[in-house]
């Protein structure tokens, strides 16, 4: 039997390949402290919920294939509140910020053509890639310098004839690095270099800390037709079995051209969108108190981490997620021996392994990705739990 070439090199989730494992530990009676996912126990809104309970149409049709204008609307007053000029035209709505990546991919490169994307990254680039038969040149991030962006000169030695874009996601995911001003100009004056294109990956733009705040790439006039924005509700809004995202561009001729892909799936969840439509409704004014939430769960994590022997991390600026260096030298190993061989009190840990974060063989092998999407009571039982599991780790396979 054939099974394309796509089918097999499309990369298994790092995140979800081990869940077998950790089933399996429940069904033992343990308890395990999900850090390894970015599925946030904040409650959803209330508004979002009951537009799912209120929706009484006698038919549930199609929608339009770019999402409801009402919808759209609302998501460019949104980002007017941090005096980003758009029009409902300049959003097209998707399912998931998933499909917006998948969409933006395939608009900007031919099968073999390239996207330069800073590695450590969202580990789902490596799906879609595949999918577009597009390839990622990993630009390689170290954790001893924060993964900050490097000199132009090294982004710069990437570029090839085949190049056609530049992916930022910032707040980051998977590292909690939030690119400066002076990181973004270097890249653009690239993007204007070479004619290329700059997707932004900003659907963690709320959840800045310590007084930072968010650049967005859709603030630069000089290449707004070379920008694409990949957004999404589901960390937004903690929303995310609602998989609604959106593509925002100012090119009309891009826009156009993903509308095309959007009509060959036919149309966004209709119920969503009602459901996203309320939540954009509540204004600005939910996002400080679940930003200061994220803030003291940031420190809880961050405090605790530091206190481990061995284990190297800087302190996340954004979004809910933190890539160490653990002193083991196979994280999946480790990660996975947490689930079958060690608990404390019937409880355990999963984070996330590291190498299915980067696209360069053999990197992240002793780094794991941690959300800290849990209050802080259980943030801090379960990095205790991790410290006496590394702890009894070291001894038996070090």
């Amino acid at each position: 039997m054939f099974i394309s070439r796509r089918a097999k090199e499309i990369q298994a989730s790092p995140i979800r390949k081990l869940k077998p494992f950790a089933d399996e530990a429940k069904q033992r009676g343990i308890h395990i402290f999900h850090l390894n996912i970015g599925d946030p126990d904040i409650p959803t809104p209330k508004p979002i919920i009951r537009a799912f309970h209120q929706y009484n149409g006698p038919i549930l049709g199609y929608g339009p294939s770019q999402g409801f204008e009402e919808l759209r609307q609302a998501i460019a007053d949104y980002f007017a509140g941090y005096d980003l000029k758009l029009t409902a035209d300049n959003v097209l709505i998707t399912i998931g910020g998933s499909e917006a990546i998948h969409f933006s991919f395939s608009v900007v490169a031919d099968p073999g053509d390239e996207i330069i994307i800073p590695e450590p990254f969202y580990t789902n680039y490596n799906g879609y890639a595949t999918f577009a038969d597009v390839k990622i040149v990993p630009l390689p991030l170290k954790v001893e310098d924060g993964f900050r962006l490097p000199p132009t000169e090294r982004i710069e030695a990437l570029i090839t004839p085949r190049t056609r874009a530049i992916l930022l996601c910032s707040p980051n995911n998977p590292t909690g690095t939030v690119y400066s001003e002076e990181e973004l100009s270097r890249v653009i004056e690239l993007v204007k270099k070479y004619d290329l294109f700059l997707i932004g990956d900003e659907v963690y733009k709320e959840f800045v800390y310590d007084g930072l705040k968010q650049k967005s790439i859709l603030e630069y006039k000089e290449i707004e037709d070379r920008v694409i924005v990949v957004d999404s509700i589901s960390k937004r809004f903690s929303s995310c079995g609602a998989r609604i995202g959106a593509v925002i561009t100012r090119n009309e001729e891009v826009y156009q051209t993903i509308l095309k892909f959007a009509q060959a799936r036919l149309c966004p969840p209709s119920v969503e969108q009602y459901a996203a439509l309320a939540a954009y409704r509540m204004g600005m004014g939910y996002f400080e108190p679940i930003r200061q939430e994220y803030q003291r769960r940031r420190d809880v994590l961050f405090e605790g981490l530091t206190s481990i022997p061995g284990v190297v991390l800087g302190k996340p600026q954004g979004a809910f997620y933190v890539i160490c260096r653990l002193p083991v030298k196979d994280s999946e190993h480790f990660v996975q021996w947490m689930l079958t061989d060690f608990s404390l009190n019937n409880k355990t840990v999963m984070v996330a392994p590291g190498p299915g974060f980067y696209a360069t063989s053999g990197r992240g092998q002793d780094e794991v990705r941690i959300a800290y999407v849990l209050k802080e009571e259980d943030l801090s039982e379960a990095i205790e739990i991790l410290r006496q599991g590394l702890e009894k780790y070291q001894k038996l396979f070090s």
